[in-house]
């Protein structure tokens, strides 16, 4: 009798390598390389809420009013592939009830322009592109891939400097786990204002160098942790002027209690992050367990067979 190698096995054994290759590479390879932020992006988040705002035309501060902030964010493709890192042209306006029907953005309450870069991999900001303004931290408009149960340093814009996010709890947004974050500002002057000595109680003649100030009560984010996306988003910010050297804010200029993500915004961001989360969960885990086990299967009775072969008589010569 001798042994005769079975085709069949070594179609087992084959495909069983090949699975068991294909996971190592999915998981080592292919997942780690899938967590880059794109160049590619366009994006509109919208917050709501009510609060107080001050109307150039009566020249005084009115109350309880819908306040609206539209962020669109365009990534800029050409100078992302040029520098290999994620380059965001970002504008931000906030619009008052009659501002808000107006298509011009100049028009709106407040009107800011920004370009973003950071590093696709880390998330960490990149000097380079014409970056501006040169922000620090390690979360902006997302949170790296990867989220931690732990505190970030979050960029405010408004306070032109850097946040500490403290880690709050595990919570679910729209069926989608998220982790959240909360921090807070404490009033911080950020700049000067020239505005007639009147507005601010000051005795000078003519204008002054008023003081602005900042502060937010709450910075709420919920961030899918595998992506960083941020789910939703609601803030309370104050923006004041004080009269030069004075304690006391004497115009409110932006106020609100609550400014929260839109539903629509809130739906559009977690089925975002449900899509990106579950191609990485795939890549990452999903695809590499399954195809381990099935390889490892596959290669155990491929080699089982083969070691067994298949018994055939010896004939004779003559």
């Amino acid at each position: 009798m001798r042994r005769s190698t079975s085709a069949f096995s070594l179609v087992l054994l084959g495909a069983g390598v090949f699975l068991l290759v294909l996971a190592q590479l999915l998981a080592r390879y292919v997942e780690p390389r899938a967590k880059r932020t794109p160049t590619d992006t366009v994006s509109t988040t919208v917050f709501e809420g009510r609060g107080s705002y001050f109307d150039t035309g009566s020249v005084s501060t009115v109350d309880d009013q819908k306040l609206t902030i539209t962020r669109r964010v365009v990534g800029d493709v050409a100078a992302g592939e040029r520098s290999g890192n994620a380059v965001w042209d970002v504008s931000t306006q906030i619009d008052t009830p009659k501002t808000l029907p107006l298509a011009d953005p100049r028009k709106s309450l407040q009107w800011t322009t920004e370009r973003w870069v950071t590093d696709r991999r880390t998330n960490l900001p990149v000097r380079c592109c014409d970056e501006k303004p040169a922000f620090e931290g390690e979360a902006y408009l997302k949170f790296p891939f990867g989220v931690e149960k732990r505190a970030y340093t979050w960029w405010d814009s408004s306070l032109g400097g850097t946040v500490p996010l403290e880690f709050d709890r595990v919570t679910r947004i729209g069926g989608q786990e998220g982790y959240r974050f909360v921090g807070s500002v404490e009033p911080t002057p950020t700049g000067t204002r020239l505005v007639p000595a009147v507005l601010v109680g000051s005795a000078r003649p003519g204008q002054v160098a008023a003081e602005e100030w900042y502060a937010n009560a709450r910075i709420e984010l919920t961030v899918e942790p595998r992506t960083g996306r941020i789910m939703n988003a609601a803030i309370a910010p104050t923006k004041t002027l004080r009269a030069p050297g004075s304690r006391k804010d004497a115009v409110t200029l932006l106020s609100s209690d609550r400014l929260e993500f839109t539903e629509a915004t809130r739906r559009e961001q977690v089925g975002l992050a449900a899509k990106d989360s579950g191609r990485l969960e795939l890549l990452g885990e999903t695809a590499p367990l399954a195809g381990g086990i099935a390889g490892g299967l596959l290669a155990a009775a491929g080699t089982v067979l083969l070691v067994r072969g298949r018994r055939e008589p010896r004939h004779s010569a003559g």
